[in-house]
């Protein structure tokens, strides 16, 4: 679940496995889904995280 912050925006956590590669995106408002640009890659729709 998301969790309101104090700056108006929000957060989630999630716990990972280590030593792996993982892919996400974000969901905006209606159906708007874009890319993390700070992320460890992409693999053309998703953004990758490494853990």
């Amino acid at each position: 679940p998301l969790t309101a912050r104090g700056d108006g925006t929000r957060a989630a956590s999630v716990t990972l496995p280590a030593h792996g590669t993982h892919s996400f995106r974000y969901l905006a408002a209606g159906d708007y889904w874009f890319n993390d640009e700070t992320a460890d890659g992409h693999d053309g729709t998703n953004s990758r995280l490494h853990t």
